[in-house]
Protein backbone atom coordinates (compact mmCIF):
# COMPACT_ATOMS: atom_id res chain seq x y z
CA UNK A 1 0.00 0.00 0.00
CA UNK A 2 2.72 2.02 0.63
CA UNK A 3 4.17 1.70 -2.66
CA UNK A 4 0.90 2.51 -4.65
CA UNK A 5 0.41 5.62 -2.42
CA UNK A 6 3.81 6.75 -2.92
CA UNK A 7 3.23 6.36 -7.42
CA UNK A 8 0.19 7.97 -7.07
CA UNK A 9 1.87 10.44 -4.95
CA UNK A 10 4.24 10.90 -7.74
CA UNK A 11 1.70 10.51 -10.48
CA UNK A 12 -0.20 13.36 -8.90
CA UNK A 13 3.14 15.52 -8.65
CA UNK A 14 3.64 14.47 -13.18
CA UNK A 15 0.41 15.60 -14.07
CA UNK A 16 0.20 19.04 -12.06
CA UNK A 17 4.00 19.38 -13.43
CA UNK A 18 2.35 18.67 -16.93
CA UNK A 19 -0.35 20.57 -16.65
CA UNK A 20 1.51 23.79 -15.26
CA UNK A 21 3.80 23.16 -17.93
CA UNK A 22 1.30 23.33 -20.68
CA UNK A 23 -0.22 26.60 -19.37
CA UNK A 24 3.46 27.63 -19.26
CA UNK A 25 3.54 27.05 -22.88
CA UNK A 26 0.72 28.15 -23.62
CA UNK A 27 0.99 31.50 -21.88
CA UNK A 28 4.15 31.71 -23.84
CA UNK A 29 2.13 31.44 -27.13
CA UNK A 30 -0.68 33.95 -25.94
CA UNK A 31 2.04 37.10 -25.50
CA UNK A 32 3.86 35.86 -28.65
CA UNK A 33 0.63 36.34 -30.53
CA UNK A 34 -0.21 39.61 -28.90
CA UNK A 35 3.58 40.80 -29.80
CA UNK A 36 3.19 39.94 -33.16
CA UNK A 37 -0.22 42.34 -33.36
CA UNK A 38 1.68 45.27 -31.78
CA UNK A 39 5.51 44.67 -33.55
CA UNK A 40 5.73 46.34 -36.58
CA UNK A 41 7.03 44.12 -39.13
CA UNK A 42 9.04 44.58 -41.91
CA UNK A 43 8.33 44.70 -45.49
CA UNK A 44 7.89 41.53 -47.11
CA UNK A 45 8.85 39.68 -50.04
CA UNK A 46 5.66 37.97 -51.02
CA UNK A 47 6.15 37.79 -55.00
CA UNK A 48 8.60 35.34 -56.88
CA UNK A 49 9.64 37.17 -60.22
CA UNK A 50 9.75 34.53 -62.68
CA UNK A 51 11.27 36.54 -65.79
CA UNK A 52 12.30 40.08 -67.02
CA UNK A 53 12.25 40.95 -70.60
CA UNK A 54 14.50 44.15 -71.09
CA UNK A 55 13.54 44.21 -74.91
CA UNK A 56 9.52 44.42 -74.28
CA UNK A 57 9.64 45.91 -70.76
CA UNK A 58 8.21 43.30 -69.03
CA UNK A 59 8.05 41.47 -65.73
CA UNK A 60 6.88 37.76 -65.13
CA UNK A 61 5.50 37.36 -61.65
CA UNK A 62 4.11 33.89 -60.08
CA UNK A 63 0.49 34.67 -59.74
CA UNK A 64 -1.34 35.39 -56.79
CA UNK A 65 -4.10 37.51 -55.28
CA UNK A 66 -2.14 40.84 -55.83
CA UNK A 67 -0.44 40.38 -58.69
CA UNK A 68 -3.06 39.33 -60.97
CA UNK A 69 -5.15 42.85 -59.96
CA UNK A 70 -5.44 44.80 -62.54
CA UNK A 71 -4.23 48.38 -62.54
CA UNK A 72 -0.86 50.27 -61.21
CA UNK A 73 1.39 49.00 -58.74
CA UNK A 74 4.84 48.85 -57.53
CA UNK A 75 7.17 46.02 -56.76
CA UNK A 76 10.28 46.18 -54.49
CA UNK A 77 12.65 44.20 -56.08
CA UNK A 78 16.06 42.52 -54.81
CA UNK A 79 19.44 43.62 -57.37
CA UNK A 80 19.68 47.06 -59.38
CA UNK A 81 16.58 48.73 -60.09
CA UNK A 82 15.30 48.66 -55.88
CA UNK A 83 11.85 49.23 -57.14
CA UNK A 84 9.91 49.67 -60.29
CA UNK A 85 6.32 50.40 -61.20
CA UNK A 86 3.96 48.16 -63.08
CA UNK A 87 1.51 48.97 -65.19
CA UNK A 88 -0.82 46.47 -66.99
CA UNK A 89 -1.65 42.54 -67.24
CA UNK A 90 -0.54 41.74 -70.46
CA UNK A 91 -1.03 37.74 -70.41
CA UNK A 92 -2.11 35.32 -67.32
CA UNK A 93 -2.03 31.70 -66.74
CA UNK A 94 -2.67 29.53 -63.71
CA UNK A 95 1.10 29.89 -62.71
CA UNK A 96 2.01 33.15 -63.66
CA UNK A 97 1.31 36.81 -64.76
CA UNK A 98 3.18 38.99 -67.29
CA UNK A 99 2.94 42.94 -66.77
CA UNK A 100 4.20 45.95 -68.49
CA UNK A 101 7.11 47.75 -66.80
CA UNK A 102 6.51 51.31 -66.05
CA UNK A 103 10.07 51.27 -64.69
CA UNK A 104 12.79 51.14 -67.30
CA UNK A 105 15.18 48.07 -66.52
CA UNK A 106 18.23 48.33 -68.63
CA UNK A 107 19.74 45.38 -69.85
CA UNK A 108 22.20 43.41 -67.98
CA UNK A 109 20.05 45.17 -64.50
CA UNK A 110 20.22 42.32 -62.08
CA UNK A 111 16.66 41.23 -60.30
CA UNK A 112 16.80 39.01 -57.73
CA UNK A 113 13.90 36.02 -57.51
CA UNK A 114 12.62 37.34 -54.42
CA UNK A 115 10.13 40.78 -54.59
CA UNK A 116 7.56 42.85 -53.04
CA UNK A 117 4.34 43.47 -54.07
CA UNK A 118 3.23 47.03 -52.99
CA UNK A 119 0.11 49.68 -53.91
CA UNK A 120 1.82 52.53 -52.91
CA UNK A 121 2.87 53.14 -56.39
CA UNK A 122 4.94 56.60 -55.60
CA UNK A 123 7.44 56.37 -53.01
CA UNK A 124 8.86 60.37 -52.83
CA UNK A 125 6.88 63.50 -53.46
CA UNK A 126 9.16 64.72 -55.71
CA UNK A 127 7.28 61.99 -58.16
CA UNK A 128 4.20 63.95 -58.25
CA UNK A 129 5.57 67.09 -59.39
CA UNK A 130 4.01 69.58 -56.83
CA UNK A 131 4.83 72.15 -54.77
CA UNK A 132 6.22 70.41 -51.29
CA UNK A 133 8.38 70.93 -48.15
CA UNK A 134 9.94 68.76 -45.33
CA UNK A 135 8.46 69.38 -42.07
CA UNK A 136 9.17 68.38 -38.62
CA UNK A 137 6.12 68.18 -36.08
CA UNK A 138 7.20 68.25 -32.13
CA UNK A 139 5.12 65.33 -30.84
CA UNK A 140 4.66 63.85 -27.57
CA UNK A 141 7.02 60.85 -28.32
CA UNK A 142 9.55 63.64 -30.23
CA UNK A 143 9.99 65.45 -34.39
CA UNK A 144 7.90 63.21 -36.38
CA UNK A 145 8.69 64.16 -40.08
CA UNK A 146 6.09 65.02 -42.50
CA UNK A 147 5.79 65.95 -45.72
CA UNK A 148 3.20 69.61 -46.80
CA UNK A 149 1.90 70.02 -49.88
CA UNK A 150 1.10 73.76 -49.54
CA UNK A 151 -2.58 75.39 -51.33
CA UNK A 152 -4.52 78.32 -50.43
CA UNK A 153 -7.56 77.05 -48.66
CA UNK A 154 -7.70 76.92 -45.27
CA UNK A 155 -9.29 73.30 -44.78
CA UNK A 156 -6.23 71.54 -44.60
CA UNK A 157 -5.70 67.58 -45.00
CA UNK A 158 -4.06 65.32 -42.92
CA UNK A 159 -3.13 61.88 -43.97
CA UNK A 160 -2.40 59.11 -41.54
CA UNK A 161 -1.07 56.08 -43.18
CA UNK A 162 -1.50 52.35 -42.24
CA UNK A 163 0.44 49.57 -39.75
CA UNK A 164 3.70 48.56 -41.93
CA UNK A 165 3.78 51.36 -43.81
CA UNK A 166 5.01 54.80 -44.40
CA UNK A 167 4.13 57.75 -45.70
CA UNK A 168 4.52 56.90 -49.50
CA UNK A 169 1.50 55.00 -48.96
CA UNK A 170 -0.99 58.20 -49.29
CA UNK A 171 1.19 60.10 -51.83
CA UNK A 172 -1.74 58.39 -54.33
CA UNK A 173 -4.24 60.62 -52.46
CA UNK A 174 -2.38 64.24 -52.92
CA UNK A 175 -3.06 64.49 -56.63
CA UNK A 176 -6.93 64.69 -56.25
CA UNK A 177 -6.85 66.71 -53.29
CA UNK A 178 -4.12 69.25 -54.43
CA UNK A 179 -6.80 69.62 -57.34
CA UNK A 180 -9.53 70.26 -54.75
CA UNK A 181 -7.40 73.15 -53.69
CA UNK A 182 -6.41 71.72 -50.01
CA UNK A 183 -3.19 71.45 -48.42
CA UNK A 184 -2.30 68.46 -47.44
CA UNK A 185 -0.01 67.66 -44.83
CA UNK A 186 1.20 63.06 -44.60
CA UNK A 187 2.20 63.22 -41.32
CA UNK A 188 4.51 60.33 -39.71
CA UNK A 189 4.38 58.78 -35.47
CA UNK A 190 5.74 56.76 -33.26
CA UNK A 191 7.23 53.73 -33.95
CA UNK A 192 6.14 53.95 -37.26
CA UNK A 193 10.32 53.75 -39.09
CA UNK A 194 10.07 57.22 -39.26
CA UNK A 195 8.93 58.45 -36.53
CA UNK A 196 10.69 58.44 -32.82
CA UNK A 197 10.86 55.54 -31.42
CA UNK A 198 9.46 54.55 -27.98
CA UNK A 199 11.56 52.32 -25.45
CA UNK A 200 9.03 49.15 -26.19
CA UNK A 201 8.92 50.54 -29.82
CA UNK A 202 5.60 48.81 -30.72
CA UNK A 203 2.34 50.22 -31.76
CA UNK A 204 -0.53 50.83 -29.85
CA UNK A 205 -3.25 50.44 -32.90
CA UNK A 206 -4.24 53.82 -32.42
CA UNK A 207 -4.46 53.69 -28.55
CA UNK A 208 -1.42 55.65 -28.54
CA UNK A 209 -0.66 57.38 -31.69
CA UNK A 210 -3.55 59.61 -32.20
CA UNK A 211 -1.52 61.99 -29.78
CA UNK A 212 1.21 62.39 -32.87
CA UNK A 213 -1.95 62.84 -35.00
CA UNK A 214 -3.09 65.37 -32.34
CA UNK A 215 -0.07 67.47 -32.67
CA UNK A 216 -0.34 67.43 -36.59
CA UNK A 217 -3.63 69.36 -36.27
CA UNK A 218 -1.99 71.64 -33.73
CA UNK A 219 0.72 72.11 -36.36
CA UNK A 220 -2.08 72.67 -39.11
CA UNK A 221 -4.26 75.10 -36.47
CA UNK A 222 -0.86 77.20 -36.05
CA UNK A 223 -0.01 77.45 -40.06
CA UNK A 224 -3.22 78.42 -40.99
CA UNK A 225 -5.74 76.14 -41.21
CA UNK A 226 -9.25 76.47 -39.98
CA UNK A 227 -10.72 73.25 -40.75
CA UNK A 228 -9.47 69.39 -40.95
CA UNK A 229 -9.99 66.47 -43.22
CA UNK A 230 -8.94 63.62 -41.48
CA UNK A 231 -7.50 60.66 -44.13
CA UNK A 232 -6.83 57.45 -42.55
CA UNK A 233 -5.48 54.35 -44.77
CA UNK A 234 -5.38 51.22 -42.38
CA UNK A 235 -4.50 50.96 -39.13
CA UNK A 236 -4.47 54.79 -39.60
CA UNK A 237 -8.54 54.95 -40.04
CA UNK A 238 -8.26 53.78 -36.44
CA UNK A 239 -5.55 56.16 -35.58
CA UNK A 240 -7.72 59.11 -37.22
CA UNK A 241 -11.36 58.20 -36.00
CA UNK A 242 -9.44 58.01 -32.08
CA UNK A 243 -8.31 61.35 -33.11
CA UNK A 244 -11.55 62.56 -34.12
CA UNK A 245 -12.96 61.18 -30.72
CA UNK A 246 -10.15 61.80 -28.20
CA UNK A 247 -8.33 64.94 -29.60
CA UNK A 248 -9.16 68.23 -27.66
CA UNK A 249 -8.36 69.62 -31.39
CA UNK A 250 -11.18 67.27 -32.34
CA UNK A 251 -13.62 70.15 -33.01
CA UNK A 252 -11.15 71.55 -35.36
CA UNK A 253 -12.07 68.47 -37.53
CA UNK A 254 -14.83 68.67 -39.81
CA UNK A 255 -14.57 65.36 -42.32
CA UNK A 256 -12.83 62.37 -42.55
CA UNK A 257 -11.60 59.76 -45.57
CA UNK A 258 -11.03 56.39 -44.77
CA UNK A 259 -9.75 53.59 -47.08
CA UNK A 260 -9.47 50.41 -46.20
CA UNK A 261 -9.75 51.47 -42.16
CA UNK A 262 -9.78 49.58 -39.36
CA UNK A 263 -12.77 50.49 -37.15
CA UNK A 264 -12.68 47.49 -34.97
CA UNK A 265 -9.60 45.66 -34.07
CA UNK A 266 -11.49 42.55 -32.84
CA UNK A 267 -12.84 41.88 -36.44
CA UNK A 268 -9.63 42.21 -37.71
CA UNK A 269 -7.84 40.11 -35.69
CA UNK A 270 -10.08 37.53 -35.78
CA UNK A 271 -9.96 37.51 -39.57
CA UNK A 272 -6.33 37.46 -39.67
CA UNK A 273 -5.98 34.17 -36.86
CA UNK A 274 -8.55 32.31 -39.16
CA UNK A 275 -6.72 32.88 -42.21
CA UNK A 276 -3.35 32.19 -40.33
CA UNK A 277 -5.40 29.07 -38.49
CA UNK A 278 -4.95 30.14 -34.87
CA UNK A 279 -7.46 27.67 -33.51
CA UNK A 280 -9.57 29.67 -30.98
CA UNK A 281 -9.41 30.80 -27.87
CA UNK A 282 -5.97 31.70 -28.42
CA UNK A 283 -6.84 35.62 -30.48
CA UNK A 284 -9.24 36.40 -27.94
CA UNK A 285 -6.60 35.41 -25.25
CA UNK A 286 -3.91 37.63 -27.06
CA UNK A 287 -6.64 40.14 -27.12
CA UNK A 288 -7.06 39.95 -23.48
CA UNK A 289 -3.18 39.95 -22.99
CA UNK A 290 -2.88 43.04 -24.49
CA UNK A 291 -5.44 44.49 -22.21
CA UNK A 292 -4.09 43.88 -18.56
CA UNK A 293 -1.21 46.03 -17.90
CA UNK A 294 0.94 43.62 -16.36
CA UNK A 295 0.48 41.05 -19.79
CA UNK A 296 0.36 43.70 -22.19
CA UNK A 297 3.62 44.81 -20.69
CA UNK A 298 5.60 41.37 -21.47
CA UNK A 299 3.96 41.52 -24.64
CA UNK A 300 6.27 44.48 -25.41
CA UNK A 301 3.43 46.90 -25.61
CA UNK A 302 3.55 50.56 -24.32
CA UNK A 303 0.59 50.50 -22.13
CA UNK A 304 -2.54 48.47 -21.86
CA UNK A 305 -4.57 48.74 -25.09
CA UNK A 306 -8.30 48.85 -24.65
CA UNK A 307 -10.26 47.18 -27.89
CA UNK A 308 -13.61 48.69 -26.21
CA UNK A 309 -12.20 52.02 -26.81
CA UNK A 310 -11.07 51.16 -30.34
CA UNK A 311 -14.44 49.60 -31.51
CA UNK A 312 -15.85 52.56 -33.87
CA UNK A 313 -19.21 50.58 -34.59
CA UNK A 314 -20.09 50.28 -30.48
CA UNK A 315 -19.08 54.31 -30.28
CA UNK A 316 -20.55 55.17 -33.47
CA UNK A 317 -23.00 57.53 -31.16
CA UNK A 318 -19.78 59.90 -30.80
CA UNK A 319 -19.37 60.64 -34.31
CA UNK A 320 -20.48 63.57 -35.27
CA UNK A 321 -18.11 64.74 -38.64
CA UNK A 322 -19.18 63.21 -42.59
CA UNK A 323 -17.32 60.27 -43.34
CA UNK A 324 -16.22 59.11 -46.45
CA UNK A 325 -15.77 55.35 -46.32
CA UNK A 326 -13.75 53.45 -49.17
CA UNK A 327 -13.10 49.59 -48.86
CA UNK A 328 -13.25 47.03 -50.87
CA UNK A 329 -15.22 43.64 -50.06
CA UNK A 330 -12.29 41.63 -51.22
CA UNK A 331 -9.94 43.38 -49.27
CA UNK A 332 -8.30 39.74 -48.33
CA UNK A 333 -6.70 41.60 -44.98
CA UNK A 334 -9.07 43.92 -43.42
CA UNK A 335 -12.39 42.73 -43.46
CA UNK A 336 -15.04 45.02 -44.86
CA UNK A 337 -17.80 43.91 -42.28
CA UNK A 338 -17.38 46.46 -39.56
CA UNK A 339 -16.98 49.40 -42.08
CA UNK A 340 -20.78 48.39 -43.41
CA UNK A 341 -21.80 48.07 -40.10
CA UNK A 342 -20.51 51.51 -39.62
CA UNK A 343 -21.85 52.83 -42.27
CA UNK A 344 -25.37 50.70 -41.04
CA UNK A 345 -25.15 52.40 -37.52
CA UNK A 346 -24.41 56.09 -39.10
CA UNK A 347 -26.09 56.33 -42.49
CA UNK A 348 -26.52 60.01 -41.94
CA UNK A 349 -22.90 60.45 -41.40
CA UNK A 350 -20.83 57.92 -43.57
CA UNK A 351 -21.11 57.68 -47.24
CA UNK A 352 -20.00 54.30 -48.44
CA UNK A 353 -19.75 53.80 -52.17
CA UNK A 354 -19.38 49.83 -53.09
CA UNK A 355 -15.94 49.11 -53.71
CA UNK A 356 -15.19 45.13 -54.89
CA UNK A 357 -12.17 43.18 -56.46
CA UNK A 358 -9.90 45.47 -55.07
CA UNK A 359 -7.69 44.33 -52.44
CA UNK A 360 -6.43 45.91 -48.92
CA UNK A 361 -5.52 49.94 -49.77
CA UNK A 362 -5.33 49.43 -53.68
CA UNK A 363 -8.50 50.77 -54.59
CA UNK A 364 -6.51 53.37 -56.16
CA UNK A 365 -4.17 51.13 -57.99
CA UNK A 366 -7.56 48.79 -59.19
CA UNK A 367 -9.84 52.00 -60.17
CA UNK A 368 -8.35 55.30 -59.95
CA UNK A 369 -10.66 57.13 -61.78
CA UNK A 370 -13.62 55.44 -59.82
CA UNK A 371 -11.61 56.14 -56.12
CA UNK A 372 -10.72 59.69 -57.51
CA UNK A 373 -14.54 60.47 -58.38
CA UNK A 374 -15.91 59.58 -54.86
CA UNK A 375 -13.63 61.45 -53.49
CA UNK A 376 -14.41 64.63 -55.63
CA UNK A 377 -17.82 63.78 -55.22
CA UNK A 378 -17.92 63.65 -51.51
CA UNK A 379 -15.34 67.13 -51.04
CA UNK A 380 -17.86 69.23 -53.28
CA UNK A 381 -21.33 67.54 -52.00
CA UNK A 382 -19.53 68.49 -48.34
CA UNK A 383 -18.67 72.36 -49.39
CA UNK A 384 -15.04 71.01 -48.85
CA UNK A 385 -13.33 71.93 -52.04
CA UNK A 386 -12.22 75.45 -52.77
Amino acid sequence: MKSLRHAATIGAIALAGAAALGAAIGGALVLRIARQVITPAPRKNDTDVLAVDTGAQTIELARTPDTELPGRYGLYVEGTPGYVKLGAVLHADALSVRRKLLTQIEPGAEVGRRAGFSGYYYLAPGELHLPYESVLIGTPAGPCPAWLFPAESKTWVIQVHGRGATRSECLRAVPVLHAAGLPVLIASYRNDGEGPRTRPGSYGLGATEWRDIDTAIAYALRHGAERILLMGWSMGGAIALQTLVTSDHGGAVVGMILDSPVVDWRTVLRFQAKAMKLPDPLPQLAMDALEQPWSARLSGADEAIAFDALDMVARSAELDVPILLMHSDDDGFVPSDASHALALARPDLVTMPPFTGARHTKLWNYDQNRWTDAITDWLGEHGFAD
